[in-house]
């Protein structure tokens, strides 16, 4: 039964990380790179399936996008670097952490909340501000849309307070351990950041690859932005159908144990 849960888990969730990327994406001037939000999706799938799905639709769906969007450069090294980004985070953000007391817990969604919401602000305000084109869709198989549009330098010092209230408030009032799962997705996030890093400087030679770190690093960010509420929303929704299925079971044994029984 788990056996079949964890297939079906990697199958589904890689054409959801393929899709991700290949759906949402914008190409980073000077470079050879494009920006996606295909993290998403691998944070949502090491969180909620653990390792070794995450690795697997982490590193095979990315590297179907590389493929499929055409940047077969990048195919081998999205194998490896997005494969274990989705390791790291499951593993970590799955972890049974012990002897972790209450106030630990908010220390954590604390300083996690500071740290998001400076890279958010920092790296928004410098890298992400302008005119920007956006492209939705991924042609041959889907028509595309280009959105232009502008971002002010203001919105990213906004979206930093609310984040940064959002882990927090969510850290010491609803769920203690969102610090931590948000630390999870940063050292995730880091691998992969430096893995493109090496692998665009090492193997295939591109001086600027520097370039290409902000951009990177905002792609970890946005997916820990949206993973975090979406994992907790599908966990909520899983775990409310866990317990109808119980009670319905509980039901159904009753009627079973006393079938002459009247009310």
């Amino acid at each position: 039964m788990v056996e079949r849960r964890v297939v079906a888990g990697a199958a589904i969730f890689t054409a959801f990380v393929a899709a991700a990327t290949m759906m949402i994406n914008a190409s980073i001037p000077a470079t050879t790179g494009y920006f996606n939000v295909g993290e998403i999706m691998v944070y949502t799938a090491a969180l909620l399936m653990g390792p070794y799905v995450g690795a697997f639709a982490g590193g095979v769906g990315s590297m179907i996008s590389d493929l499929s969007l055409g940047f077969p450069q990048f195919a081998p090294g999205t194998l490896v670097i997005k494969a274990g980004e989705g390791f790291i985070v499951g593993y970590l953000g799955n972890l049974a952490l012990k002897g972790f007391t209450v106030t630990n817990w908010r220390v954590i969604s604390l300083l996690l909340g500071v740290v998001t919401a400076f890279l958010v602000a920092s790296v928004g305000s410098t890298f992400y501000s302008g005119d920007f084109q956006l492209a939705i869709g991924a042609p041959p198989y889907t028509p595309q849309a280009n959105i232009t549009f502008s971002v002010p330098p203001l919105f990213w010092v906004g979206l930093a307070v609310a984040v940064f209230a959002g882990i927090v408030l969510v850290g010491v009032r609803i769920e203690q351990r969102v610090g931590w799962l948000a630390l999870s997705i940063l050292i995730g996030g880091s691998e992969m950041v430096i893995g493109y890093f090496l692998y665009e400087t090492l193997i295939l030679g591109n001086t600027a690859a520097s370039v290409e770190i902000p951009f990177n690093v905002m792609q970890a960010v946005v997916g820990l932005i949206v993973a975090l509420p979406l994992v907790r929303s599908v966990q909520r929704i899983m775990s409310h159908r866990e317990e109808q299925l119980v009670s319905s079971s509980s039901l159904e044994l009753g009627s079973v144990d006393h079938p002459n029984r009247q009310s």
